[in-house]
């Protein structure tokens, strides 16, 4: 059964509370594709969204420590 609109609507509202999203994009020529992101982000027993952001993290936190030496 498809969803109400009633219930539509409260999804949206609570997505838009809640998160706020981000759109990359990979080009299909690139060294490393969508479906390696998501070969990696399975072998580690996560989802891709959880594989990126923690790669961010990481990415964030070294960066930091550059900048204190």
């Amino acid at each position: 059964m498809p969803a109400s609109k009633a219930h539509i609507r409260a999804t949206i509202k609570y997505e838009t509370k809640s998160y706020d999203k981000l759109c990359i994009r990979i080009r299909k020529d690139a060294d490393i594709t969508r479906e390696d992101i998501q070969s990696a982000a399975d072998q580690a027993g996560e989802s891709m969204n959880v594989y990126v952001m923690e790669a961010v993290r990481r990415r964030m936190e070294g960066n930091a420590e550059e900048k204190d030496r």
